[in-house]
């Protein structure tokens, strides 16, 4: 039985502005994920309130919003088995104290407020980002070429 599944990561403005885009991504590609759609988007104030919707009643809600609304995430569709549990993972815990070295926020953060990187917790909640930040045509389907299936004859 396959695991294979969609997961959304993004990578908040803090990310962004540190330059981490690429690490990230090298990251992900290194597990053997397969990147299916990612686009760098501003988003609005409303949108990001929409993400966050399951957060509302925190104190931290409204704060989160307008950080998110701060500056360009770079929102990302990753494949591959068990991605979602995986990912997570390879994030670390959300206090970055907590958070292993090795995974990004342990590598990469030190501020609970500032923590470069969002993953899908479940696979619901992939399929309900996904589709709050991508349209079906947005995403790309291709062969891998990592087995020589891809290669001309």
């Amino acid at each position: 039985m396959s695991n294979t599944e969609r997961t959304f990561i993004a990578i908040k403005p803090d990310g962004v502005q540190r330059g981490l885009v690429g690490d990230i991504i090298k990251r992900f590609e290194q597990r053997g994920f397969r990147l299916v759609a990612m686009k760098m988007i501003q988003a609005s104030e409303d949108h990001v309130k929409q993400h966050y919707i399951d957060l509302k009643d925190m104190p931290f809600y409204g704060g989160l919003c307008a950080f998110m609304h701060s500056g360009p995430v770079v929102a990302m569709i990753w494949e591959g088995l068990n991605v979602v549990k995986n990912g997570r993972l390879m994030l670390g815990e959300t206090n970055p104290a907590d958070s292993k070295p090795g995974s990004i926020r342990g590598d990469f953060c030190i501020t609970l407020g500032r923590t470069i990187i969002h993953g899908s917790d479940s696979l619901d909640s992939a399929n309900k980002e996904i589709a709050l930040w991508f349209k079906p045509e947005e995403m790309v389907e291709y062969k891998s070429c990592q087995n020589g299936s891809c290669m001309s004859k």
